[in-house]
C-alpha cells in the first residue's frame, strides 16, 4: 500500500506494473477523501448519490496521487456490464461512452474504472506504450470484455506476449454466494468455469464463486502469461474498500465506488 502524502489518498500497486518507470497506476479504495456517511470517504463514482463537489475533490486527489495535474484527464466510462472496450485519445468530457474498458497509448491520459465488488483489471505493454483498464464483473468477464480490451490493445501495437495484467481488489470467493441459476449460466456459456465454483454445504444449492480466479483464467486463455491477482476482498475489508454487496446486506441504500487507473507517464 502506497502511503498517503498530504492530501494524496493511499493506493495499492501491482509489483509487475510498478516495475516500469514509464507507467503510473493505482488501485484506490475508500480512504483519503471527503465524502460522508455510507460513501465515506473517497467515493469516485458519479453514479452514487453524492455531492458532485465531493466526487470532483476525490477524483482531484486521485489524480494528484498519480502525479496527474489535470483531473479532467482521469477517465472512466459509463459502465454497463458490457463486453465492449473503447480506444481513447483524449478526454471525452461529460458525455461518457457506455463501455466497460478503456484503452489508450496517449501519454498523460489515465484510463480507469470504478468498482464496488467487480474486478478492476489494469493492463500494460510498456514496450509498445499501450495501457488499458477493464471493469470485469461476472457479466462482463463471461461475455468477453477482457478479450475485447486485449484486441483493442493489439490494434494499437501491443503484443500479447508483452502485456502484463493485474486483477485488483474485488469480492472474494468466501463472500461471493451465488444461486444455482448463476452456476448453470456459466456452465452453459463457459464449461471450463466449474473449477471456480465451490459448493456451499451449509446453504443447500448455493455456491461460492471465485471472480478473481476466473478473470485470471480468462486472461491466461487469451494468451497472457504475466498476470497478477492482488487478492484483496472488497466485501471483507470494510475500512479499506467500498462493497455493493456488503451495503445491501447492511440495509444501506447507496454505496461508494473504488477507482483504479493506469497511464503512460507524460
Amino acid at each position: 500500500m502506497r502511503a498517503a502524502d498530504d492530501e494524496r489518498p493511499p493506493f495499492l500497486e501491482a509489483p509487475g506494473l510498478a516495475a516500469f518507470d514509464g507507467l503510473r497506476h493505482g488501485f484506490f479504495g475508500r480512504e483519503g477523501g471527503v465524502s460522508t456517511g455510507a460513501l465515506e470517504s473517497l467515493n469516485a463514482g458519479f453514479g452514487a448519490d453524492d455531492a458532485p463537489a465531493n466526487v470532483a475533490e476525490n477524483r482531484r486527489r486521485i489524480a494528484e496521487a498519480l502525479d496527474l495535474n489535470d483531473p479532467g484527464r482521469l477517465l472512466s466510462a459509463y459502465q454497463v456490464h458490457s463486453d465492449r472496450a473503447l480506444i481513447v485519445e483524449a478526454p471525452f468530457g461529460d458525455e461518457r461512452p457506455q463501455v466497460d474498458a478503456l484503452v489508450t497509448k496517449t501519454p498523460g491520459l489515465a484510463v480507469g474504472v470504478v468498482t464496488a465488488d467487480c474486478a478492476p483489471v489494469l493492463f500494460a505493454d510498456a514496450d509498445a506504450g499501450v495501457v488499458a483498464a477493464a471493469h470485469a464483473g461476472w457479466r462482463g468477464a463471461l461475455s468477453g470484455v477482457l478479450e475485447d480490451a486485449l484486441e483493442k490493445m493489439t490494434r494499437l501495437g501491443a503484443r500479447r506476449e508483452h502485456i502484463r495484467a493485474a486483477v485488483g481488489p474485488c469480492i472474494s470467493q468466501d463472500n461471493y454466494e451465488v444461486g444455482p441459476e448463476f452456476v448453470a449460466r456459466f456452465a452453459e456459456e463457459d464449461p471450463s468455469s466449474a473449477a471456480f465454483f465451490r459448493k456451499d454445504e451449509s446453504h443447500g444449492d448455493r455456491a461460492r464463486f471465485d471472480l478473481s480466479g476466473y478473470v485470471a483464467r480468462r486472461l491466461m486463455r487469451a494468451g497472457l502469461t504475466r498476470i497478477e491477482a492482488l487478492r484483496h476482498c472488497t466485501y471483507g475489508e470494510e475500512t479499506r474498500y467500498f462493497s455493493h454487496r456488503r451495503g445491501v446486506h447492511a440495509g444501506e441504500i447507496d454505496y461508494g465506488r473504488n477507482y483504479s487507473a493506469i497511464m503512460i507517464a507524460p
